[in-house]
């Protein structure tokens, strides 16, 4: 075989399909973990690599998908067995007729952990004189660039295919578009693409977006899975019949794509058709547009509250308390007597301490609607999983509802975690980076994203890095919690100093000795001083109340050199405190 560059100057590169599918239906009941066929069953491994050599495919990759410490649960040296087997099995299928690929997938580890533990297996490839690597169906570039790299120092000619894995929306698990993914991975490797988890058609439209935004000179590689799987009697397996997979990769290379090939319940025979198809003398690229008459696009809803704050006006949002049941009539009230007041936006909680309220967003909405009023709904990352934030971020753009605030969310208490599962699919940093890109990339207009800050943390550096890591994905504005001592103070200024992110203080009166002692001891993130807590000791109703408008001004007054605006937390529906409290502010 020639250089592969040269190779890919002239063709399309046409690699193999599914393995761990292809193997499964071949040897029903094995272990799904192929790689340890590797060693445990090399013959049913050598004959597949051989199967797609016949349908076409000039480049092997190895069976190594999943072969790592994590993956497999097992040693550095076991791994390095199946590595070796996998690399020799595929090259004395090849010989001189295909490329063999080194096959690297995602470790589920820390990056730092999983970039070691990738450097540590190219170096077995290496060491087998391995020339070509495939690092794919990644969700994010965690690590990527560190091996790359090392590949290189070791290698300079070494060939380096990256491909992510992109649901249908574009967007991989981890909320970031692949389009961005290829464009940053051509950086440091020799080509860039996407495979697995979605079917052919959608990575078409995927295709023609990054070609066009692509240099002509990039080298872009799609291999989709034959299609969608479909469940029966507890097995999952793939209806798509090679004759369409051929034809929509026919078209997936029409588009620019350089290098293709098969994923997920992909075999010999979706590879055998493609390799006729692409044979085919090259046919007029497929133009046209969508039947119907031309949709009128909704006018985007003014974000006034994102207007005040970029003007520099110092804003309050004042958090209410959505309602346990389905009476919304006093919600509905109190944002009212706000918007009277001169109120901003309305926070609304998402479901806190994990007990089950009406959905913020769903309120969010109502009071766009029926009051005209921005609101700020929380959105933790406890109860969604990728698919249900993003259709309810579209339903919230839809109705005119553009800001948000992503909290990680409050752990569901043990009695409940028979019943009731957290999903937690990821944090509200990579929550806020995924909000951002639908911003970027879906939307008709961005959010603004805020994020929590908790003045009260005991190791407040550490919260600095996590308020720094929020901007980075996105995050524009800081809310945070109440302010009750000199220490939070002074932690608030150092947040503005550092992150220099627009920051909201968090203002809140307790009610009560009671309602003190319970925040103080009981809710995490407030700490109130034990100056404070004397001063609520035998207070009646009446004194108390007056007691927390006279706190929450006094602390407004020391912190306003360093905030943006305030956030109000209502205690109890205590509509009437945040209302004496709004007019001490000069509302």
């Amino acid at each position: 075989m020639e250089p592969i560059r040269e190779y890919l100057k002239t063709k399309k590169l046409l690699f193999d399909g599914a393995m761990g599918t292809y193997f499964l239906s071949r040897r029903p009941g094995a272990d799904p973990r192929c790689e340890l066929a590797n060693l445990s069953d090399p013959g049913a491994v050598i004959e597949i690599h051989r199967a797609y050599l016949r349908a076409g495919a000039k480049a092997l990759k190895t069976n190594t998908f999943g072969a790592n410490t994590a993956a497999l649960e097992c040693g550095l040296e076991t791994v390095r067995e199946i590595l070796e087997a996998g690399y020799g099995l595929a090259s004395g299928a090849a010989g001189e007729d295909a490329y063999v690929f080194a096959d690297i997938g995602p470790i589920a580890a820390p990056e730092e952990d999983a970039a070691a533990e990738y450097c540590k297996i190219a170096d077995v490839f290496l060491e087998l004189g391995a020339e070509h690597f495939l690092f794919e169906t990644f969700p994010s570039a965690a690590g990527l660039e560190t091996v790359c790299r090392h590949i290189r120092e070791k290698k300079p000619d070494a060939f380096l295919l990256v491909s992510f894995a992109a649901a249908p929306d574009g967007f991989t698990r981890q909320g970031v578009p692949a389009s961005r993914l290829v464009k940053e991975a051509l950086a440091f490797a020799d080509a860039a693409g996407c495979n697995c988890v979605s079917g052919p058609s959608h990575l078409l439209r995927l295709t023609g977006e990054l070609r066009r935004e692509l240099p002509p000179e990039a080298v872009l590689s799609v291999m989709p899975n034959s299609g969608y799987p479909a469940a029966l009697g507890g097995r999952t397996y793939f209806e798509s019949g090679a004759d369409y997979f051929a034809g929509m990769m026919a078209r997936i290379a029409e588009s620019g794509a350089g290098i293709l090939g098969g994923c997920c319940g992909t075999t010999p025979a979706h590879i055998a058709a493609t390799a006729r198809m692409l044979a085919e003398p090259a046919r007029e690229s497929r133009k046209g547009t969508a039947a119907g008459a031309e949709a009128v696009s909704q006018k985007i809803p003014r974000n006034r509250f994102r207007e005040k704050l970029e003007a520099g006006k110092k804003v309050v949002a004042v958090e209410v308390d959505p309602p346990v049941n389905d009476d919304g009539a006093f919600f509905l009230e109190a944002a009212a007597r706000l918007k009277a007041l001169g109120a901003d936006a309305v926070t609304i909680a998402d479901c806190p301490v994990a007990r089950v309220r009406a959905d913020s967003s769903i309120l969010a909405a109502k009071l766009r609607r029926e009051l005209d009023m921005d609101a700020i709904p929380h959105m933790t990352c406890r109860d969604r999983n990728l698919n249900a934030a993003k259709a309810l971020l579209l339903g919230l753009s839809m109705e005119g509802v553009h800001n948000v605030l992503v909290v990680t969310g409050d752990p569901v208490p043990s009695a409940s975690r028979d019943e009731v599962k957290a999903v937690f699919s990821f944090n509200s940093a990579m929550l806020a980076g995924y909000i951002r890109a639908l911003g970027e990339e879906t939307l008709r207009g961005p959010f603004l994203i805020a994020g929590a800050l908790n003045v009260n943390a005991p190791n407040f550096d550490a919260e600095l890095r996590k308020a720094l890591r929020k901007k980075e994905n996105g995050v524009e504005l800081l809310m945070t919690q109440p302010v009750f001592t000199d220490e939070a103070v002074r932690n608030l200024r150092r947040a503005k100093e550092e992150t220099g992110l627009r920051i909201l203080g968090g203002l809140m009166p307790p009610v009560s000795y009671r309602n003190a002692s319970y925040m103080h001891n009981e809710i995490s993130g407030i700490r109130l001083s034990e100056e404070i807590l004397e001063r609520y000791r035998d207070t009646d109703r009446e004194t108390a109340g007056k007691l927390g408008v006279s706190l929450c001004l006094e602390t407004a007054e020391k912190i306003a050199p360093w905030v943006d605006g305030y956030y109000l937390m209502t205690p109890f529906q205590r509509i009437d405190l945040i209302e004496e409290i709004m007019r001490g502010l000069g509302r």
